[in-house]
């Protein structure tokens, strides 16, 4: 666990200023105590200073989880923002928009948002700007990117785009094995549980194939 480096500052206040703006100063200058970031295993977390001392005791290959989990940071060193931040985009937002209650499952199983499926849009709000997405009551459902203005979202057909999915409460169950942290509860990472899926499924066209491997067995011992 470390302090961010100036570069990485750089990109990750760039990506959260797309959806709070110049609110990031009230996530540092907080009136109950001092709060800060910190980067371990690549992902950056947000906690106060008193927690990120006591977990700085902590040996780094034991440490899972401190504080909250705003996101991650590519080999490529871009960051991509996890919905377990959510609530505080929700907080300071300042571009947001509502779907409508038939278009909450489909936007919770990761898909658009489609012009048939907007409530409501926030005033001036531009083409490739960050909003956070709620439902018609108010309960923040994720977060993506507009694809139109609001003045476009009025022109164009039902069908079309409005929203970018980026993310959604929904991830705590599709992305219920890594937890957010790369590691499964058994121990593996999520590139390994990948590769036993991959290599189970192979293993099970090979065997439900005509001449397959347990076919053929079976057919073998009986004409012993």
């Amino acid at each position: 666990m470390r302090p961010l480096s100036e570069d990485e500052t750089k990109i990750f206040f760039e990506k959260l200023s797309t959806y709070i703006g110049r609110n990031i100063k009230h996530l540092i200058d907080r009136p109950d105590e001092e709060y800060c970031f910190r980067l371990h295993k690549e992902r950056v977390y947000y906690l106060s200073q008193a927690l990120a001392r006591r977990a700085a005791h902590a040996e780094r290959a034991k440490l899972v989880h401190m504080g909250t989990c705003f996101g991650k940071f590519t080999k490529s060193l871009k960051f991509r923002l996890h919905v377990t931040c959510l609530d505080y985009l929700a907080q300071f937002a300042k571009y947001k928009v509502w779907v409508k209650p038939s278009s909450e499952l489909s936007y919770l199983y990761g898909n658009n948002v489609l012009k048939a499926g907007l409530g409501r849009i926030t005033e001036n709000t531009p083409q490739y700007q960050g909003v956070v997405v709620y439902s018609m009551a108010d309960v923040p459902l994720g977060f993506g990117v507009t694809a139109r203005s609001t003045q476009d979202c009025r022109k164009v057909p039902a069908t079309d785009v409005v929203v970018f999915h980026q993310s959604d409460v929904g991830e705590y169950l599709r992305e219920e094995d890594t937890n957010f942290t790369g590691v499964a509860a058994t121990g593996e990472s999520a590139a390994d549980n990948e590769l036993i899926r991959t290599k189970t499924k192979k293993k099970k066209v090979q065997q439900q194939a005509p001449g397959g491997g347990g076919t053929k067995g079976a057919g073998a011992k009986g004409a012993n």
